[in-house]
Order: C-alpha cells, then structure tokens, then sequence
C-alpha cells in the first residue's frame, strides 16, 4: 500500500512536468512544482507517520517497515526491549555516525534502556538539543534520588511530553501511582509519531492504567 502510494506521487510528479514543458512553462519553474510536491510527498509519507501520527499501530506499522533505516528502527526495538536487535541496531548507529554530537542522543538513549547511567552520564555534554540534554540530564538526578533537583531543573525544558513523562517518574518513585499515572497520560497525549510509541510501550509495562484509554 505503502509502495503504491510513493509511485502514485512520482506517477504524478512526472505527469506534471511533462503537461508543464508541454505548455512551455520555464524549466525552473517545472522544478520548483516537482520539488514541493516532492517534499508534500515525503512530509505525508515519512515525516507525519514518524513525528505526528497518534495512532499507535499506525506507528508501529511504519517503524516496521523501516527496518533498513537504524535511526527509525531503533525506536521499534527499544520499545519492544528486544535486547538483541538494539544491540545490533546501535551498532548500525555507531557505525553510520562518526561524530559524538550526532551520536549522543542515541547513546544517551540506549543507555537509559541499558540502565547504564555512566553512558547517558557521558553522553549529555554532547547533546545537540538543549531540550533532549535536559531532559537526559534529570533523568540522571531522578536516579540519584534528587527529585526536588529534578524538578527544579525539568522547568527548562519546553517540549511538554518531556516535562509530564519525568514528572510521572519521579512520581512513580516517590511511591505516588496516582500522580504518576495522570503525569503519563499527558506525557502520551501531547507526544506524536516515534516518541508517542515509545512511551506508550513503557507505560504499558510499567503504568498500564496509563495508556488504557490511549489509541
């Protein structure tokens, strides 16, 4: 379907540029439509189901299909814990990155699966995105138990979902079910695509209620 889908695009990029030269419409122009259908293509076929989508097996559907591609997939098999394929998934990684700053994210991640703190511990300078560092960085205080630290230090943070899904953790330690779960929920509601799977995978094992009613 999926396939269909893409050649039905490029069936029409191609059927437009012809009726375009046909017509003596300029060449830069011809290019410029292809290109922003292109790019209307590749958002609608890639970018919304990885980023926005909210249907869970939607997701779920695309990662799988985009197994060749160990940034995409790595997110299938963290969710999932399948211990061996993320080993070998962030081997890909390593392999394909050469750089510390477009790694440290997913190390940073694959630590936190690994419950490996030094790793995420050694990856957080590195972190691109002020965000992501901060949201690795409490994490790491919410493990050493400082949680008034931590949520000092989560008021940075601005991407909602951050904010609620450590919340729901330092609550779920702190022995509050209650508050934890409500903090998830939100965490799962404001999130999309890729991260949205995540959480709603990790609170499947660890906050169930939380994602009873989530689709």
């Amino acid at each position: 379907m999926r396939f269909l889908g893409k050649l039905f695009i490029y069936f029409v990029i191609f059927v437009f540029a012809v009726i375009m030269a046909a017509n003596g419409y300029s060449p830069i122009l011809t290019v410029g439509i292809a290109l922003t259908v292109s790019l209307i293509g590749y958002m609608i076929l890639f970018v919304y189901p990885f980023v926005l989508e909210k249907r869970v097996e939607r997701v779920e559907d695309f990662l799988l299909r985009h197994k060749h591609k160990p940034g995409v997939y790595i997110h299938y098999v963290v969710a999932n814990r399948l211990d061996d394929e993320a080993k070998t998934t962030m081997d890909k990684l390593m392999t394909k990155y050469k750089h510390s700053r477009a790694l440290a994210t997913y190390k940073a991640a694959y630590g936190l699966y690994c419950k490996d703190m030094d790793a995420i511990r050694t990856a957080v300078p590195y972190i691109r995105y002020a965000d992501y560092r901060a949201y690795y960085a409490t994490l790491l205080l919410i493990e050493d138990g400082k949680s008034t630290e931590a949520r000092e230090h989560l008021e940075s943070i601005k991407k909602r979902w951050m904010r609620s899904a450590l919340l729901a953790e330092v609550e779920r330690k702190s022995g509050d079910i209650e508050a934890a779960v409500k903090h998830a929920r939100e965490a799962v509601d404001t999130s999309g695509g890729a991260q949205r799977y995540v959480l709603h995978k990790e609170y499947e094992r660890t906050l169930p209620q939380a994602v009873e009613r989530v689709s």
